[in-house]
């Protein structure tokens, strides 16, 4: 059971698991940059409430440069906050590429790599390391992790497509070790919010340690439906 278990941790949400070693940051919140632009303590909690109310996303996990022990290359699916999922990752194991196609539906993960058939695991049993379904829970998710987030605007940015306003941000560690347990400290990034409804359509941090890489996850599709076909197993 343990290749189920790294997978969910390492595509879902490695992200984030890995900002768990990050040094803390200063926790003021900062004027923005520009006079003009919204200060983040309106901008953060704007996101938060909006974030609570999403029930689905797609995903989209990207990686650059030296990124030392994290496993993930990239990653792409989309999720809901009932547990169903699907998608694509690519990591790295021991210096071998790995290619994997996940479906969560109905209580289980389905898991297949290139060489093999599709594996099925009880996804309480998986929940147990890791829930992925807690980056849509409104009291543990991205919302709680906003919420309490203290930061500074720097700018207004397009990002494909969509206007943004950049926040970098302090996020509080106790409230981001309800969506990534083993956090001990806070933790700090840059999130992407958009203008016209403050969702977050980017988060970006650095691998922690002696790497000197970057983690993107970017969010597209909110609210659309998550229709998946259950594997045969």
């Amino acid at each position: 059971m343990r290749r189920p278990h790294t997978f969910i941790i390492a595509v879902l949400l490695a992200a984030l698991t890995s900002v768990s070693a990050c040094g803390s940051g200063d926790d003021t919140d900062a004027p923005a940059v520009d006079p003009n632009l919204p200060a983040a303590s309106t901008l953060l909690p704007a996101a938060a409430a909006q974030m609570r109310q999403v029930t689905s996303a797609a995903f989209d996990i990207t990686t650059e440069g030296d990124t030392g022990a994290l496993p993930i290359k990239s990653a792409n699916g989309a999720i809901d906050s009932n547990g169903t999922a699907q998608g694509k990752a690519s990591l790295e194991q021991v210096g071998l590429p790995i290619e994997l196609d996940f479906v969560a539906k109905d209580d289980y993960l389905y898991v297949r790599g290139i060489t093999a058939g599709w594996q099925k695991v009880p996804l309480a049993q998986a929940a147990a390391v890791y829930d992925p379904t807690a980056i849509l829970d409104p009291a543990k998710g991205i919302g709680a992790v906003l919420a309490s987030a203290k930061g500074t605007t720097k700018r207004k940015e397009n990002l494909d497509g969509t206007d943004c306003y950049v926040v970098d941000a302090t996020f509080n560690g106790a409230a981001m070790s309800g969506l990534v347990p083993g956090v001990t400290g806070d933790v700090t990034g840059t999130a992407w919010i958009g203008v016209d409804t403050p969702l977050v359509h980017q988060l970006r941090f650095a691998v922690p340690g002696d790497a000197k890489g970057t983690v993107t996850i970017k969010f597209t599709d909110f609210d659309k439906p998550v229709n998946v076909d259950v594997p045969k197993v």
